[in-house]
């Protein structure tokens, strides 16, 4: 059986194009260490970070979160540096802010630590989430295909209006073609009677002076 390539094609574009950009990465950060990357970003677009911050426990050999440890997020717009996000945060759970311009933005993260001389090693994992303002909602992908059928069928509802504004408008326009040709021949036909008046007219002037003349004997 035969595959048809192309809708297949345009199904996984559909599904791609309903999908947020999502990517994730840890790091790590000692003491009052701040890491930060930049991210092109579109006009309104929403950009959501889910973050776990744990801290090194020396007794238990390994990264436990300490909930009195916590991390900072910091957004700047590049390279105007405009201040778009700034929170102190828990070591677990998310942020969000939205893009007011187009361009490229700083996204800065550290941990709230007691002071400069802090040891302390934190490992934060991120996963970061961006989409369009239009699209930031909580849907799964099940009511977001449901979503896309449903502005589908608004959109063939709208063509089908469209249509039939265009079939009223070629009727119309062809009522109103018939009607300035009609109007068009009885104006010519009206022209061409005034004319017939006027030469019969003067042909009949001109006999009646030819009579007077010649019974007056003047020719």
């Amino acid at each position: 059986m035969a595959i048809n390539t192309t809708r297949w094609s345009i199904a996984l574009l559909v599904l791609l194009s309903i999908l947020p950009s999502v990517f994730g990465l840890y790091f790590y950060l000692e003491g009052s260490e701040q890491k930060c990357f930049t991210e092109e970003l579109p006009k309104e677009t929403v950009v959501t970070g889910h973050y776990i911050a744990e801290e090194w426990n020396e007794e238990k050999q390994k990264f436990v979160v300490n909930k009195d440890h916590g991390i900072e997020v910091v957004v700047d717009e590049l390279p105007a540096g405009n201040r778009v996000y700034s929170q102190k945060l828990s070591p677990e759970g998310q942020f969000k802010f939205t893009s007011a311009d187009s361009g490229e933005h700083s996204i800065c993260i550290y941990t709230s630590a007691s002071g400069w001389f802090d040891s302390s090693k934190t490992r934060v994992t991120l996963d970061m989430s961006i989409r369009d303002m239009l699209e930031d909602d909580d849907t799964s992908p099940e009511e977001s295909v449901n979503e896309l059928v449903r502005r589908v069928r608004e959109l063939n509802h709208k063509v089908g209006d469209i249509r039939r504004d265009q079939a009223y408008l070629r009727d119309h326009e062809a009522e109103f073609r018939d009607k300035s040709e009609a109007t068009n021949g009885h104006t010519v036909t009206w022209t061409i009677v005034q004319l017939i008046v006027l030469a019969v007219t003067c042909a009949w002037q001109m006999r009646h002076l030819r009579v007077f003349f010649e019974a007056r004997k003047m020719i």
